[in-house]
Protein backbone atom coordinates (compact mmCIF):
# COMPACT_ATOMS: atom_id res chain seq x y z
CA UNK A 1 0.00 0.00 0.00
CA UNK A 2 1.59 3.55 -0.92
CA UNK A 3 1.13 6.30 1.67
CA UNK A 4 -0.22 9.44 0.56
CA UNK A 5 0.80 13.00 1.38
CA UNK A 6 -2.15 13.19 3.93
CA UNK A 7 -0.92 9.73 5.48
CA UNK A 8 2.86 11.45 6.45
CA UNK A 9 1.47 14.94 7.45
CA UNK A 10 0.89 13.99 10.91
CA UNK A 11 4.51 12.12 10.93
CA UNK A 12 6.67 15.43 10.34
CA UNK A 13 6.21 16.13 13.59
CA UNK A 14 8.81 13.80 14.23
CA UNK A 15 11.53 16.36 13.06
CA UNK A 16 12.15 19.51 14.38
CA UNK A 17 10.91 22.17 12.57
CA UNK A 18 8.52 19.95 10.22
CA UNK A 19 5.42 20.36 11.45
CA UNK A 20 2.65 21.97 9.05
CA UNK A 21 5.32 21.91 6.17
CA UNK A 22 4.56 20.94 2.59
CA UNK A 23 4.97 17.46 1.44
CA UNK A 24 4.41 16.10 -2.30
CA UNK A 25 5.99 12.67 -3.72
CA UNK A 26 8.56 12.92 -6.27
CA UNK A 27 9.16 9.13 -6.92
CA UNK A 28 8.34 5.58 -6.63
CA UNK A 29 10.22 3.17 -7.32
CA UNK A 30 11.50 0.80 -4.52
CA UNK A 31 10.79 3.49 -1.87
CA UNK A 32 8.18 6.33 -1.99
CA UNK A 33 10.31 9.68 -1.91
CA UNK A 34 8.70 12.77 -1.07
CA UNK A 35 10.05 16.34 -1.43
CA UNK A 36 9.28 18.34 1.45
CA UNK A 37 9.21 22.17 2.13
CA UNK A 38 9.10 23.47 5.94
CA UNK A 39 7.59 26.80 7.00
CA UNK A 40 11.16 28.05 7.47
CA UNK A 41 11.56 27.72 3.57
CA UNK A 42 14.30 24.78 3.84
CA UNK A 43 14.28 21.91 1.63
CA UNK A 44 14.47 18.42 2.38
CA UNK A 45 13.46 15.00 0.61
CA UNK A 46 11.84 12.17 2.61
CA UNK A 47 12.51 9.00 2.28
CA UNK A 48 9.83 5.83 3.10
CA UNK A 49 10.91 2.49 2.69
CA UNK A 50 8.52 -0.23 0.53
CA UNK A 51 7.67 -2.50 3.64
CA UNK A 52 9.66 -6.27 3.95
CA UNK A 53 12.61 -5.07 1.71
CA UNK A 54 14.90 -3.84 4.27
CA UNK A 55 14.99 -4.93 8.12
CA UNK A 56 15.82 -2.27 10.92
CA UNK A 57 19.58 -3.53 11.23
CA UNK A 58 19.92 -3.42 7.19
CA UNK A 59 18.98 0.19 6.90
CA UNK A 60 21.08 1.16 9.91
CA UNK A 61 23.96 -0.20 8.33
CA UNK A 62 23.43 1.68 5.33
CA UNK A 63 22.85 4.85 6.58
CA UNK A 64 26.58 4.05 8.71
CA UNK A 65 27.95 3.45 5.59
CA UNK A 66 26.18 6.85 3.90
CA UNK A 67 27.71 9.03 7.02
CA UNK A 68 30.97 7.07 6.55
CA UNK A 69 31.58 8.34 3.23
CA UNK A 70 29.93 11.81 3.70
CA UNK A 71 32.55 12.62 5.95
CA UNK A 72 35.52 10.18 5.07
CA UNK A 73 35.79 10.93 1.36
CA UNK A 74 35.02 13.72 -1.28
CA UNK A 75 32.19 12.06 -2.93
CA UNK A 76 29.17 13.94 -2.59
CA UNK A 77 26.20 12.87 -1.18
CA UNK A 78 23.07 13.80 0.73
CA UNK A 79 23.14 15.08 4.32
CA UNK A 80 21.02 13.01 6.49
CA UNK A 81 18.81 15.04 9.15
CA UNK A 82 18.19 13.09 12.75
CA UNK A 83 14.46 12.99 14.13
CA UNK A 84 13.49 15.05 17.01
CA UNK A 85 14.84 11.97 19.52
CA UNK A 86 17.99 12.04 17.74
CA UNK A 87 17.75 8.98 15.50
CA UNK A 88 18.50 9.11 12.05
CA UNK A 89 15.95 5.89 11.16
CA UNK A 90 12.01 6.79 11.98
CA UNK A 91 8.88 4.87 12.27
CA UNK A 92 5.88 6.41 10.51
CA UNK A 93 2.99 5.49 8.94
CA UNK A 94 -0.53 5.03 9.83
CA UNK A 95 -1.80 2.29 12.93
CA UNK A 96 -2.56 -0.42 9.95
CA UNK A 97 1.10 0.68 7.67
CA UNK A 98 4.47 1.28 9.56
CA UNK A 99 7.05 2.23 7.74
CA UNK A 100 10.55 3.49 8.01
CA UNK A 101 11.68 6.57 6.98
CA UNK A 102 14.96 8.90 6.76
CA UNK A 103 14.75 12.59 6.11
CA UNK A 104 17.79 14.13 3.99
CA UNK A 105 18.69 17.22 3.17
CA UNK A 106 17.24 18.35 -0.54
CA UNK A 107 20.46 18.31 -3.18
CA UNK A 108 19.98 20.60 -6.23
CA UNK A 109 20.65 18.94 -9.19
CA UNK A 110 18.55 17.06 -12.34
CA UNK A 111 18.97 13.61 -13.41
CA UNK A 112 21.16 12.71 -16.84
CA UNK A 113 19.82 10.98 -19.80
CA UNK A 114 21.10 8.74 -21.71
CA UNK A 115 20.98 11.01 -24.83
CA UNK A 116 22.76 13.38 -23.38
CA UNK A 117 26.96 13.27 -23.86
CA UNK A 118 27.93 11.34 -20.71
CA UNK A 119 31.87 10.63 -21.41
CA UNK A 120 32.59 13.17 -18.62
CA UNK A 121 29.81 11.83 -16.86
CA UNK A 122 31.12 7.96 -16.88
CA UNK A 123 34.70 9.26 -16.25
CA UNK A 124 33.55 10.86 -12.84
CA UNK A 125 31.82 7.58 -12.03
CA UNK A 126 34.32 5.63 -11.96
CA UNK A 127 36.54 7.87 -9.56
CA UNK A 128 33.22 7.47 -7.60
CA UNK A 129 33.31 4.18 -7.46
CA UNK A 130 37.23 3.58 -7.22
CA UNK A 131 36.76 6.38 -4.51
CA UNK A 132 34.28 4.59 -2.34
CA UNK A 133 35.90 0.85 -3.14
CA UNK A 134 38.85 2.16 -1.62
CA UNK A 135 37.06 3.39 1.21
CA UNK A 136 35.17 -0.10 1.87
CA UNK A 137 38.59 -1.80 1.65
CA UNK A 138 40.04 0.48 5.35
CA UNK A 139 36.84 1.18 6.79
CA UNK A 140 35.87 -0.63 9.88
CA UNK A 141 32.14 -1.52 9.86
CA UNK A 142 30.25 -1.13 12.58
CA UNK A 143 29.14 -4.33 14.61
CA UNK A 144 26.43 -6.27 13.29
CA UNK A 145 26.81 -4.39 9.84
CA UNK A 146 23.95 -5.70 7.44
CA UNK A 147 23.60 -5.41 3.90
CA UNK A 148 22.51 -7.75 1.14
CA UNK A 149 25.06 -9.72 -0.61
CA UNK A 150 24.21 -9.01 -4.96
CA UNK A 151 25.81 -12.43 -5.93
CA UNK A 152 24.35 -15.36 -9.14
CA UNK A 153 22.29 -17.31 -6.41
CA UNK A 154 21.17 -13.90 -5.18
CA UNK A 155 20.09 -12.70 -8.42
CA UNK A 156 19.72 -15.61 -10.33
CA UNK A 157 17.53 -18.52 -8.21
CA UNK A 158 13.77 -18.34 -8.34
CA UNK A 159 13.64 -16.16 -4.62
CA UNK A 160 16.06 -13.56 -5.85
CA UNK A 161 16.64 -10.62 -4.37
CA UNK A 162 14.72 -8.87 -7.06
CA UNK A 163 11.99 -11.92 -7.99
CA UNK A 164 12.34 -14.49 -10.42
CA UNK A 165 13.63 -13.76 -14.07
CA UNK A 166 11.51 -17.05 -15.37
CA UNK A 167 8.46 -14.97 -14.14
CA UNK A 168 9.23 -11.97 -15.89
CA UNK A 169 7.06 -10.31 -18.96
CA UNK A 170 7.80 -11.41 -22.10
CA UNK A 171 9.92 -14.40 -20.54
CA UNK A 172 8.34 -17.04 -22.96
CA UNK A 173 9.51 -20.56 -24.61
CA UNK A 174 12.14 -18.95 -26.92
CA UNK A 175 13.68 -16.77 -24.77
CA UNK A 176 13.54 -19.16 -21.46
CA UNK A 177 16.04 -21.34 -22.99
CA UNK A 178 18.27 -18.64 -23.55
CA UNK A 179 18.50 -16.97 -20.18
CA UNK A 180 18.91 -20.52 -18.66
CA UNK A 181 22.13 -20.86 -20.59
CA UNK A 182 23.33 -17.62 -20.01
CA UNK A 183 22.04 -17.81 -16.32
CA UNK A 184 24.96 -21.36 -16.28
CA UNK A 185 27.49 -19.58 -17.85
CA UNK A 186 27.05 -16.31 -15.44
CA UNK A 187 27.68 -19.14 -12.34
CA UNK A 188 30.49 -20.71 -13.95
CA UNK A 189 32.35 -17.53 -15.00
CA UNK A 190 31.43 -15.59 -11.30
CA UNK A 191 32.81 -18.55 -9.45
CA UNK A 192 35.95 -18.84 -11.61
CA UNK A 193 36.56 -14.84 -10.95
CA UNK A 194 36.60 -15.39 -7.53
CA UNK A 195 35.42 -13.09 -4.75
CA UNK A 196 39.04 -12.02 -3.41
CA UNK A 197 38.92 -8.79 -1.17
CA UNK A 198 40.52 -6.86 -3.96
CA UNK A 199 37.43 -7.58 -6.67
CA UNK A 200 34.36 -7.92 -4.26
CA UNK A 201 33.16 -5.86 -1.24
CA UNK A 202 30.90 -3.36 -0.25
CA UNK A 203 29.81 -0.98 -3.24
CA UNK A 204 27.00 1.06 -3.96
CA UNK A 205 25.21 -1.42 -6.22
CA UNK A 206 22.97 0.79 -7.99
CA UNK A 207 24.81 4.29 -9.68
CA UNK A 208 22.51 4.31 -12.46
CA UNK A 209 21.15 7.62 -14.19
CA UNK A 210 17.97 7.72 -12.13
CA UNK A 211 20.46 7.90 -8.73
CA UNK A 212 22.25 10.93 -9.76
CA UNK A 213 21.66 15.02 -9.66
CA UNK A 214 24.11 16.90 -11.88
CA UNK A 215 24.18 20.35 -10.76
CA UNK A 216 26.82 22.36 -13.14
CA UNK A 217 29.54 20.23 -12.72
CA UNK A 218 28.83 18.96 -9.62
CA UNK A 219 27.22 15.26 -9.51
CA UNK A 220 25.55 14.22 -6.14
CA UNK A 221 25.44 10.31 -5.50
CA UNK A 222 22.28 9.49 -3.99
CA UNK A 223 20.22 5.90 -3.11
CA UNK A 224 22.34 4.09 -0.92
CA UNK A 225 19.80 2.07 -0.53
CA UNK A 226 20.46 -1.38 -2.32
CA UNK A 227 24.23 -0.92 -1.37
CA UNK A 228 25.77 -4.19 -0.62
CA UNK A 229 28.33 -7.25 -1.52
CA UNK A 230 28.85 -7.60 -4.63
CA UNK A 231 31.88 -7.23 -6.79
CA UNK A 232 33.50 -3.96 -7.24
CA UNK A 233 32.83 -4.16 -11.48
CA UNK A 234 29.10 -4.47 -10.73
CA UNK A 235 29.27 -0.58 -10.18
CA UNK A 236 29.71 -0.04 -13.97
CA UNK A 237 26.96 -2.52 -14.80
CA UNK A 238 24.69 -0.49 -12.72
CA UNK A 239 25.53 3.03 -13.95
CA UNK A 240 23.96 1.63 -17.40
CA UNK A 241 20.97 -0.05 -15.75
CA UNK A 242 17.99 -0.30 -18.60
CA UNK A 243 20.73 1.09 -21.90
CA UNK A 244 23.30 -1.80 -22.14
CA UNK A 245 22.11 -2.22 -26.05
CA UNK A 246 22.59 1.14 -26.18
CA UNK A 247 24.95 2.40 -29.19
CA UNK A 248 27.27 4.74 -26.44
CA UNK A 249 27.32 2.00 -24.27
CA UNK A 250 31.07 0.91 -25.28
CA UNK A 251 32.10 4.57 -24.99
CA UNK A 252 30.92 5.22 -21.35
CA UNK A 253 32.60 1.83 -20.47
CA UNK A 254 36.07 2.61 -21.77
CA UNK A 255 35.22 6.13 -19.62
CA UNK A 256 33.99 4.86 -16.63
CA UNK A 257 37.54 2.36 -16.52
CA UNK A 258 39.61 5.40 -17.75
CA UNK A 259 38.24 7.74 -14.15
CA UNK A 260 38.32 4.99 -12.06
CA UNK A 261 41.86 4.10 -13.18
CA UNK A 262 43.14 7.09 -11.87
CA UNK A 263 41.90 6.35 -8.77
CA UNK A 264 42.40 2.46 -8.43
CA UNK A 265 44.29 0.01 -10.87
CA UNK A 266 42.36 -2.77 -12.23
CA UNK A 267 44.05 -6.09 -13.57
CA UNK A 268 42.82 -7.79 -17.20
CA UNK A 269 40.50 -10.37 -14.88
CA UNK A 270 38.83 -6.94 -13.40
CA UNK A 271 38.37 -5.46 -16.92
CA UNK A 272 37.34 -8.86 -18.26
CA UNK A 273 34.93 -9.28 -15.74
CA UNK A 274 32.92 -6.21 -16.85
CA UNK A 275 31.14 -8.43 -19.92
CA UNK A 276 29.63 -10.37 -17.34
CA UNK A 277 28.80 -7.65 -14.31
CA UNK A 278 26.66 -6.35 -17.32
CA UNK A 279 24.76 -9.57 -18.35
CA UNK A 280 24.98 -10.44 -14.33
CA UNK A 281 22.90 -6.84 -13.73
CA UNK A 282 20.78 -7.30 -17.35
CA UNK A 283 18.89 -10.48 -15.56
CA UNK A 284 18.55 -8.63 -11.95
CA UNK A 285 16.44 -5.61 -14.03
CA UNK A 286 14.61 -7.98 -15.54
CA UNK A 287 13.49 -9.97 -12.42
CA UNK A 288 12.88 -6.32 -11.25
CA UNK A 289 10.75 -5.70 -14.03
CA UNK A 290 8.08 -8.09 -12.45
CA UNK A 291 8.80 -7.80 -9.16
CA UNK A 292 8.12 -3.93 -9.55
CA UNK A 293 5.51 -4.36 -12.87
CA UNK A 294 3.39 -1.44 -10.61
CA UNK A 295 5.81 1.13 -11.02
CA UNK A 296 6.41 3.70 -13.71
CA UNK A 297 10.56 2.41 -13.95
CA UNK A 298 9.09 -0.76 -14.92
CA UNK A 299 7.08 -0.25 -17.03
CA UNK A 300 9.02 2.10 -18.75
CA UNK A 301 11.34 -0.41 -19.92
CA UNK A 302 8.98 -3.49 -19.77
CA UNK A 303 8.27 -3.95 -23.81
CA UNK A 304 11.23 -5.72 -25.51
CA UNK A 305 13.42 -5.98 -22.06
CA UNK A 306 13.42 -9.89 -21.84
CA UNK A 307 14.01 -10.07 -25.65
CA UNK A 308 16.55 -7.77 -25.61
CA UNK A 309 17.87 -9.49 -22.99
CA UNK A 310 18.12 -12.85 -24.97
CA UNK A 311 19.64 -11.38 -28.37
CA UNK A 312 22.62 -9.62 -25.71
CA UNK A 313 22.90 -13.23 -23.97
CA UNK A 314 23.24 -14.90 -27.27
CA UNK A 315 26.30 -12.53 -28.12
CA UNK A 316 27.75 -12.73 -24.76
CA UNK A 317 27.43 -16.48 -25.16
CA UNK A 318 28.75 -16.69 -28.37
CA UNK A 319 32.31 -14.63 -27.89
CA UNK A 320 32.34 -13.72 -23.76
CA UNK A 321 31.35 -10.17 -24.67
CA UNK A 322 28.12 -7.74 -24.09
CA UNK A 323 28.29 -5.02 -26.49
Amino acid sequence: MLLSEADLKPALARWIDLDGAHISLLNYSENQTFAVAAPSGERYCLRVHRPGYHARAGIESELAWLAAVGRDTSVPVPVMVSGADGKLLQNIGTEQDVRFAVLFRFVEGTEPTIDNNLGALFSTLGTYAATLHNHVLNWVRPANFERPAWTAESILSADGLWGDWRQAPGVDDAISPVLQRLETALHKRLADYGTSAQRFGLIHADMRLGNLLVDDSRVTLIDFDDSGFCWFTYDFAAAISFHEAHAAAPKLRNAWLAGYQTIRQLDAADIASIDTMVMLRRMALLAWTGSHAETKLAQTHMKGFAANTARLAERYLANGLWP
